[in-house]
């Protein structure tokens, strides 16, 4: 039997492999031969389902996308819970995997099945009073946002930084000992630029300005 046709080499277990695979090594590592030695095969036998590299990764990048849950609003559910919800499970399935966001960053294509459930989520949004140009730069931008925090949390980790007191006094000395400077209140008060509050921050402030924008659109379409 060719080994493209062994039991258990196909399109799906080669994008689960190599998610896995991507779990250990990182993008930076995943290669098309890596790969089939993980799957037991020889490099051709993987090109009967994928014509190269980017494919593979866009494959993944799909499942990574796909794996957060798409899906319309519930029945009865504002768009705003809607919003926070899907962007939080998004991050989530991002943050999943080693490199995630790079991954789905640097994808080509989605799958024809994930672009119509995109369009059911548009819907969704259109049905709630969206303008369809609204709701579509809602969700792109909303997704650029997630996708470039992750892009944050997921960097290559840097040398083990100064404790907190060490970093403010390093800090007052920069400002010429004026211990006032917003940046030092801030990092005293605990503000960080990454993790779960940060995020959320992000998240509920773009909400917000989105049901801004929808009302200047519903005003602006009631001025005789």
């Amino acid at each position: 039997m060719p080994a493209s046709n062994r039991p258990g080499v196909t399109r799906q277990s080669m994008i689960d492999a190599a998610l896995r695979l991507l779990d250990e090594v990182g993008l930076d590592g995943l290669s098309v031969r890596r790969l089939a030695t993980e799957l037991g095969v020889q490099s051709p036998a993987l090109y009967w389902h994928i014509r190269g590299k980017q494919e593979l990764l866009d494959g993944m990048a799909d499942a990574i996308v796909t794996a957060a849950g798409m899906g319309p609003p519930a029945d009865g559910e504002p768009w705003q819970d809607w919003l926070a919800r899907r962007s939080r499970a998004y991050r989530q399935s991002l943050l999943a995997h080693r490199d995630g966001a790079r991954i789905v960053a640097g994808a080509a294509w989605l799958s024809p099945a994930t672009i119509r459930m995109f369009n059911a989520e548009l819907a969704g949004l259109v049905k709630q009073g969206f303008p369809p140009s609204l709701g579509l730069r809602t969700i792109s931008t909303l997704s650029q946002y997630i996708n470039g925090f992750v892009l944050l949390e997921q960097a290559k980790p840097r040398e083990p930084s100064a404790d907190t007191a060490d970093r403010l006094t390093a800090l007052t000395e920069l400002f010429d000992g004026d211990s006032s400077a917003p940046i030092l209140a801030a990092i005293r008060e605990g503000a960080r630029t990454t993790g779960d509050e940060a995020f959320e921050h992000g998240l509920q402030a773009f909400i917000r300005g989105t049901a801004a924008a929808l009302a200047d659109r519903a005003e602006d379409d009631h001025v005789p």
